[in-house]
């Protein structure tokens, strides 16, 4: 399975808008939403899932621009949910969240 994080959009090859990046995450708004407002969260480096997750800082950094973009979300739309998916919900087999609202 093609993982779509890396091979197009870490690579530069899919231009995203980005909302926020730090040294390990990046948040840009989603290429095909699936909502209103539709922001996904990425790693940088490549990790298969949540489950596959054994960098502790990494998922710190994560839930801190996860936080600061539902906080912008939710104080501009009102609310928003928070989501990652795992196995045979997981279309892009690459750590992300969604971010959206609708």
């Amino acid at each position: 399975m093609s993982d779509f994080y890396c091979e197009e959009v870490l690579t530069g090859k899919t231009k995203v808008d980005k909302v926020s990046e730090t040294e390990n995450v990046l948040a840009f708004h989603h290429t095909k939403p699936s909502y209103k407002i539709h922001v996904v969260v990425i790693s940088k480096k490549h990790v298969a899932s949540f489950l596959a997750l054994e960098d502790d800082n990494l998922l710190s950094e994560m839930f801190k621009v996860i936080k600061q973009v539902a906080y912008d979300i939710t104080n501009r739309y009102g609310s928003c949910r928070i989501v990652t998916n795992l196995g045979g919900y997981q279309e892009s087999k690459h750590l992300h969240w969604h971010i959206y609202c609708e």
